[in-house]
């Protein structure tokens, strides 16, 4: 291979890595976003102050556990399970 044409080549591949540098770079900006966006959703749920017997919150502490889940989680879980069925209904 001559000078000439491993210059090219190495134009290929500098053209190629740049390629994917754009691309990375792209991707990097719609996760950016998308996350923006996610926490924005999350900014917008309501909050609720919930009473619960002591018996209750360690039920669903185990539970929640269990299911790797926080109790502020497992409760949500647990809500829209219900409405998704009363919804079938």
């Amino acid at each position: 291979m001559n000078l000439e044409e491993k210059k090219e080549a190495l134009d290929e591949r500098e053209s190629a890595l740049l390629r994917r540098l754009e691309r990375i770079e792209q991707l990097e900006k719609e996760i950016i976003e998308k996350e923006k966006s996610v926490k924005t959703k999350e900014k917008a749920k309501k909050q609720v102050l919930l009473r619960l017997a002591p018996s209750l919150w360690e039920d669903l502490v185990v539970w929640a556990d269990e299911e790797y889940r926080s109790i502020n989680g497992q409760i949500e879980f647990l809500l829209i399970e219900c409405v998704r069925k009363r919804k079938n209904k």
